[in-house]
């Protein structure tokens, strides 16, 4: 671990509270200092922004867990031709079995099979894999993905691919100390009108950009209780731990590419707040009534429906990002740009754009498509589609 790089950020938050209430900031020191502090960080330590490993013709991949995400992603990626898939884990058999009919669907060889608790571990230290794909629990990704790079894998994981600040700072000193690559697989960033939506932004259509709001708006309250849904209810488990935004990274995730967030700006400033528990805890007692089961769920405290969180950027720009999985709402993840010369908005769908007091005309968006979607989604929009 580089604590001293931790150190250093940590007295830099602890001089920044010092001056948001106005006493002696005897912990902070001009700004140079602080440049200087930095660059010399830096300068210790190898950083994996622009990094690119060796090309791999064949990307040999491994997947822990098969379950809802996973069994999914083994059909996604049995259509990608530069994918070999090698290894399964699962600790419940029939889930790899599963995911074995994919491949034979598909009309590829049976991939090695792992199925004991520790098998995760074991799949890691084979030598013939080059990546591994985690679909388990969020509370497992971050010690799968270190473990994966430690053993000289490359790692993805399915979001949030850390739940502590401390596991953010794993996966940053260890891909840095491996040179493996370690990708949290935040689809939502490759949506088609946010991928627009970005080169709009990136190209100045849209102006400078003042405010963008995201969210993770979808009704799990009854899948979050249901016995199958989720292995010894861990999802119901999050829900019960933590307070505050737990899945914030589908909504953030585009918006932060568009606002340039570690890439000329950054997060300063965060205030949240949560509305209290309106629906679970009833839904528990009502589950208990009818089954011994949910005893152990009435006595919980769980997370409140809504949390807002809003965000100040060191540019002076703001983010609103949302999260609730319990409320009888539609699916959204808003997905909103604010700019000062135009505005975009998804949610309801279908997207729209704005550059004044109304939106435009079905036919300029589409030709607003046809001159901004990037190459990427007309080179395999369609077969992804599919």
């Amino acid at each position: 671990m580089n604590n001293k790089r931790r150190s250093f950020l940590k007295n830099f938050a602890l001089g920044a509270g010092v001056l948001a209430v106005d006493l002696p900031a005897f912990a902070i020191s001009d700004d140079e200092m602080h440049r200087s502090a930095i660059a010399q960080n830096r300068a210790t330590n190898f950083n994996m922004s622009g990094y690119a490993a060796p090309k791999l013709e064949k990307v040999r991949t491994a997947f822990i867990g098969v379950g809802n995400r996973g069994s999914g992603a083994v059909s996604r990626m049995s259509h990608i031709k530069e994918v070999e898939i090698v290894a399964i884990c699962d600790h419940r058999a029939e889930r790899v079995t599963r995911a074995q009919k994919t491949l034979e669907k598909a009309g590829l060889p049976k991939a090695k099979e792992y199925t004991s608790e520790e098998g995760w571990k074991q799949l890691c230290q084979s030598n013939d894999i080059d990546l591994v794909y985690i679909c388990t629990p969020w509370s497992m990704h971050t010690p799968m993905a270190v473990y994966a790079m430690q053993n000289g894998k490359h790692a993805v994981t399915e979001v949030p691919a850390a739940v502590t600040l401390d596991e953010c700072w794993q996966l940053v000193e260890t891909s840095e100390k491996t040179k493996k690559h370690c990708m949290m697989l935040e689809n939502c960033c490759y949506d088609f009108f946010e991928l627009m939506t970005l080169n709009m932004a990136q190209q100045g259509v849209l102006g400078e950009l003042v405010h963008a709001e995201g969210a993770y708006i979808h009704d799990l309250l009854n899948m979050n209780f249901e016995k199958n849904s989720y292995d010894q209810m861990w999802r119901l488990e999050e829900n019960a731990k933590r307070n505050g935004n737990l899945y914030p990274t589908h909504g953030l995730g585009p918006i932060a590419q568009c606002l340039n967030i570690n890439r000329g700006d950054k997060m300063d400033h965060l205030v949240a707040m949560s509305t209290n528990d309106f629906q679970m805890h009833d839904l528990a007692v009502k589950k208990a009534s009818e089954d011994a089961f949910y005893n152990k769920y009435t006595s919980k405290k769980f997370r409140g429906n809504m949390n807002t969180s809003i965000i100040r950027t060191n540019k002076g720009k703001t983010i609103m990002l949302q999260h609730d999985v319990t409320s009888p709402r539609p699916y959204s993840r808003i997905h909103i740009l604010s700019g000062t010369k135009g505005y975009a908005q998804k949610y309801p769908e279908p997207g729209k754009i704005a550059f004044g007091h109304g939106w435009v005309k079905e036919e300029e968006i589409k030709e607003l498509e046809a001159k901004y979607t990037p190459p990427i989604v007309k080179h395999i929009g369609e077969l992804a589609k599919k």
